[in-house]
């Protein structure tokens, strides 16, 4: 309807003007009056809403509209309107801030109308003298600047209308951020923090408490809709989810308000983010009791967050334990006492007195018709008798704010006009250098509050966090339980006694408001599709991974020597493994080997003390000792495959073992030529032994020795076996092994071994049925068939063997063939020595042997 009215209004200005005579100076339009007004050398306006609605008598449309009805006084602004006249009346009776220049005012009443806020405006602008005159139109304004709106959207019009002429327009309430804008506004200031910090600052709170999905209902204009974005956009930012976000204005249909209501009903979240203000919050009150909508934390802006009226109407608790921002408590040293003293109103404007004179004290100086009961106004009505909405100072911040933008417009002139002793001229400074030097003042209240304006007008922002609750008397209380202050370090702005709060449903407890329960450690989000990002389901990280965090997004990757553990919530060591000398496979390997050795050297001791009988001497006495003493080392030397690897180990162990079984291979092979040589030898004009006597023996078995060192020294040189974490044949485990280094150095070895164990086995098997009564081919061919046999078996195994058991199958592999080889040679001879002596004769051996 507003818009409809204003637009109408302008057609009819212009119609009227077209008519009127070009060449003249004269007032356009109704001339209007102040409310309240005082004459001095520089006026400073005011406009305020002193009626909170209006209605327009004529909508037909064929005339010209008549000025608006306004209805229902707000005695707030005339509070508003009495800070300013405080001020005023302070800074004149002062004799430093602008001796010999005295401030007036010109207050209006906006009636809540941007169309008639703009129109005030454009009258303390230009004036509302109705001559007409031949002289040019342009003039100074009649106003230096102007206190108010009260309202955003009503600050945003007049801001756009007066930002031309460089008039500054200082806001004690406007909190719309978009006003922030300079290439809009470029002549508006404010003495209350912008809607930029209080949409941040509810988020942080929102997120502080937990609540990660909320929902907000917003008024349906500038303010609402603009500082609903900014707290949508910083709350997107901490993963805080809007469930709903709810346009509302009074001048909704019920059937819009029902819809509003059903969607609330039907949600799951808790707390509702009000950015709203009390004239609306007054509507949903009824309305919420009426459909049983409570129990809800409501987080709430500073337009109604310290309403003293509204806690007055919230009979039943609907808005218990809101919590929400507020300006901070102030108090201007006899302001108080100036409010509440009707005088000053009286004789700054008579009219408007005697309106809130009955307003306050429920009376009439006139009584109308018969109908009327209200008692006759005396004019000595006591203060006891005033309504006591007027007498609660709970908006003192606010009149302070009015308060400071009086005094900032005094030093800004205090400034120009060069005023010390007294000001050097009277003269109303020009509006451009005016605001320059508006937005560049800074100054001390006499209660020691730093005043400035930033770069876009603002000030310092600072806020109570308010917490309501109800008093043992079941009232409403406004406890402070919190501060913000954007002049101090970023971490450290917001302060909370969480202690002191009481919540919704009159709880010490902090409500739950999340869509998706929190996902625990060890876990990580994963959005559900088609839900906001608060909406998840918790995912187990997979293993090497952990989230030692609540609310992980992603699973971290443990570093390359750690796994998670079962919680997959620590990155613990990864288990190192090898074959140990504590564990029991390593304890049970060692003690065999340990066994083995012992008993080699008890068969040493034994051929050596036996060393001059037969049996010991027919079967080459000194290949026997040094196969047994290679035995001993064969023995030993699987003892380096036990323990943690190291570069030392590794080499040894490999290169020892193969040097030591080529040692044992050639000693067999030499006792297993020197048979076979023996029996060639008997036969009639053979002399072979003198090519194979013991200095043959000594050399073949040093030069098959020798290769294998030099094949040993080539790998150790060229790509020797090192130290190993084998980490991908498992994945929670470290393998500590000996890398081959060259494969083909480790098979060269191998086969070496292998080529001379054949041809031992094929020689001793080709002596295995020589005449004789102890033929030892039979027991190196037996020997050499176990040891062929236990080295085919290790080649898969060794292959296929995991970790450790790869070391186990290797020492395996050497203990069987060693015991091959010192049961299969060894024990019988032992046999005959210990057991059966009358076998150990020249005679016995030789009673089977061939004549010759």
């Amino acid at each position: 309807m507003e818009p409809a009215f204003a637009l109408l209004h302008l057609v009819m200005t212009i119609i009227s003007f077209s008519k009127s005579n070009g060449n003249t100076c004269s007032l356009r339009g109704e001339s209007v009056c102040p409310q309240l007004s005082k004459d001095g050398d520089i006026i400073v306006g005011g406009i305020f809403s002193f009626h909170s609605s209006w209605e327009i008598t004529d909508l037909s449309y064929l005339v010209k509209p008549p000025p608006l009805k306004c209805m229902s006084l707000d005695v707030r602004a005339l509070q508003f309107s009495q800070s300013l006249m405080f001020a005023v009346e302070e800074i004149n009776n002062s004799s430093s801030l602008l001796p010999g220049v005295s401030l007036g005012y010109k207050i209006y009443d906006s009636c809540t109308s941007k169309a008639v806020g703009v129109q005030v405006a454009m009258a303390l602008v230009n004036g509302n003298e109705k001559l007409v005159s031949s002289e040019v139109c342009t003039k100074p304004a009649q106003v230096q600047a102007i206190i108010g709106e009260t309202y955003s959207s009503a600050s945003m019009a007049v801001a756009k209308c007066i930002g031309p002429f460089s008039i500054p327009l200082i806001s004690h309430s406007a909190t719309c951020e978009c006003l922030s804008d300079k290439k809009k506004y470029p002549s508006f200031l404010r003495t209350i923090p912008s809607d930029y910090h209080q949409s941040r600052v509810l988020a942080e709170m929102v997120r502080h408490f937990g609540w990660t999905w909320v929902g907000a209902i917003r008024r349906d204009d500038d303010y609402g809709n603009s500082g609903m974005a900014a707290f949508t956009q910083v709350a997107q930012q901490w993963d805080i989810c809007l469930e709903y976000s709810l346009p509302f204005s009074k001048t909704y249909s019920q059937e819009k308000v029902l819809r509003i209501i059903e969607q609330i009903k039907s949600s799951t979240s808790r707390v509702i983010v009000g950015f709203i203000d009390p004239l609306d919050i007054e509507i949903l009150l009824d309305v919420f009791f009426e459909h049983n909508i409570t129990g809800y934390q409501w987080v709430g802006t500073e337009s109604w967050i310290l309403n003293p009226v509204l806690a007055m109407l919230d009979k039943h608790n609907i808005l218990q334990g809101a919590i929400g921002l507020a300006v901070p408590k102030a108090e201007v040293t006899g302001l108080k006492d100036f409010i509440l003293d009707l005088n000053q109103v009286k004789s700054a404007g008579s009219a408007i007195f005697t309106k809130y004179w009955e307003t306050l004290f429920h009376c009439k100086y006139k009584v109308k018709n018969d109908s009327e009961h209200s008692p006759l106004c005396t004019g000595e009505e006591e203060l006891s008798e005033m309504d006591k909405t007027y007498t609660d100072m709970s908006l003192m911040p606010y009149f302070n704010n009015v308060y400071k933008g009086v005094y900032a417009i005094a030093h800004t002139l205090h400034d120009l006009l060069g005023c010390k002793e007294t000001c050097s001229r009277k003269k109303q400074p020009d509006p451009l250098t005016f605001l320059k030097q508006l937005k560049m003042v800074r100054f001390q209240t006499k209660d020691g509050e730093e005043i400035y304006f930033d770069k876009n007008g603002d000030p310092a922002a600072r806020y109570e966090v308010i917490n309501w609750q109800t008093s043992k008397e079941r009232q409403h209380e406004f406890v402070t339980v919190g501060l913000y202050d954007s002049t101090f370090p970023v971490n450290s702005r917001l302060t909370l006694n969480l202690s002191s709060i009481v919540w919704a449903q009159n709880t010490n407890k902090v409500p739950i408001s999340v869509c998706s329960e929190s996902c625990p450690t060890g876990t990580r989000k994963a959005v559900q599709k088609g839900k906001p990002v608060c909406c998840f389901d918790c995912i187990p990280c997979a293993e090497g991974e952990i989230s030692n965090i609540t609310d992980s997004n992603k699973c971290e990757q443990c570093y390359q020597d750690y796994w998670s553990n079962p919680h997959r919530n620590v990155c613990i060591k990864k288990e190192i493994e090898y074959l140990s000398y504590e564990e029991t496979m390593g304890i049970l390997l060692t003690v065999v080997s340990i066994v083995g050795a012992f008993m080699t050297l008890i068969i040493l001791i034994i051929f050596l003390k036996y060393k001059n009988t037969p049996i010991v001497k027919a079967h080459n006495s000194e290949l026997s000792f040094l196969l047994l003493f290679s035995l001993t080392l064969c023995f030993l030397c699987s003892l380096t495959f036990i323990g943690q690897p190291s570069e030392w180990s590794c080499m040894l162990r490999h290169t020892a073992f193969g040097i030591n079984f080529v040692l044992c291979i050639s000693c067999v092979l030499g006792k297993t030529i020197v048979v076979l040589m023996a029996f060639r030898a008997t036969l009639p004009g053979s002399n072979v032994m003198k090519w194979f006597g013991p200095l043959q023996q000594r050399l073949s078995v040093l030069a098959f020795t020798l290769i294998q060192v030099l094949i040993c020294v080539l790998w150790l040189i060229i790509s020797p076996p090192f130290p190993f974490k084998n980490q991908k044949l498992y994945k929670d485990k470290i393998i500590i092994e000996c890398h081959l280094g060259s494969s083909i150095g480790f098979w060269a070895v191998l086969g070496y071994i292998g080529l001379l164990a054949s041809l031992c086995f094929l020689l001793a098997f080709l002596a295995r049925k020589l005449p004789d009564n102890f033929n030892e081919a039979k027991f190196i061919t037996f020997s050499m068939l176990i040891f062929c046999a236990v080295w085919i078996t290790f080649i898969p195994s060794y292959v296929s063997s995991p970790g450790k058991f790869t070391v186990a199958v290797e020492i395996f592999a050497i203990l069987a063939s060693s015991f091959g080889l010192l049961f299969c040679i060894f024990i019988p001879k032992c046999y005959i020595i210990i057991l059966k002596p009358e076998k150990n004769t020249k005679k016995q051996l030789m009673s089977k042997m061939p004549t010759t």
